[in-house]
């Protein structure tokens, strides 16, 4: 069974586009799982009017401090389906691709597939210089901790018991990052290139204060990432001295 979460905050006028999209898709999600963390523009009420069957379920936020990621496990914690697929719901991300990170997560081949703009033949189209300068900085200083070209995006598969796994206490603004961090060596993730287009309605939720958030989750990976190294050459030098004694 496959789930399709969403996060939402302020988008009523994406949410009738994005369904009509998704419901061409094959194989098409067995449910959409949107998960609103407060909006005041009238998105909850337009979800729920157009749930008419099993296959769309709203849930109500409660801690919208811990963000989109908060938001995806919430989501993740009460799907059904054992693959998930995270998306945005501004049309940024295409419904189209789906299939394309699905086979890969259901045939074994990898733990996640993430679309990708940064792998050959991805892209940006109307982004302004400054914004593509500030993506690409971003997933620079996340490469080193990933080896992924593009974990900043937010469009990707995984088998749900692995991402809450990984990510039980995510918050913040990017959990495909935290999920790979969290992983590490261990977790094979595969790049699909897709076009990311900016949103054409509503606002982005893009602010100095989810720029902020990202540089300390960072720095707190970075930490990890060198205790973890640290710990790690130790066990191996100590190692001798234990088959000696």
């Amino acid at each position: 069974m496959i789930s399709l979460i969403i996060p939402t905050l302020n988008e009523v006028e994406n949410i009738e586009p994005l369904l009509a999209r998704i419901r061409h898709c094959d194989p098409a999600p067995d449910e959409i799982v949107f998960v609103d963390d407060g909006s005041t523009d009238g998105t909850r009420e337009r979800i729920r009017s157009l749930a008419v069957s099993a296959q769309v379920r709203l849930i109500d936020g409660h801690a919208p401090l811990l963000g989109l990621s908060g938001a995806v496990i919430a989501g993740a914690r009460t799907a059904r389906g054992d693959i998930l697929i995270v998306m945005d719901a501004d049309l940024s991300h295409p419904p189209e691709r789906i299939a394309d990170l699905l086979r890969p997560v259901s045939a074994g081949v990898a733990d996640m597939v993430i679309g990708s703009r940064y792998v050959r033949g991805g892209s940006t189209p109307g982004w302004p210089v400054w914004r593509r300068v500030l993506s690409r900085v971003a997933a620079a200083l996340a490469y080193p901790l990933t080896g992924v070209h593009d974990s900043m995006c937010g469009f990707f598969a995984i088998r749900r018991t692995l991402l809450l796994e990984l990510t039980p206490h995510a918050t913040g603004f990017k959990i495909a990052f935290e999920a790979i961090v969290g992983g590490g060596r261990n977790l094979h993730v595969l790049e699909i290139p897709i076009m990311f287009r900016d949103r054409a309605r509503g606002t982005s939720k893009m602010s100095l204060g989810v720029a902020l958030r990202f540089g300390f989750r960072w720095l707190a990976a970075v930490s990890r990432l060198r205790f973890r190294r640290g710990s790690a050459i130790h066990a191996e030098a100590a190692a001798p001295e234990a088959v000696i004694k």
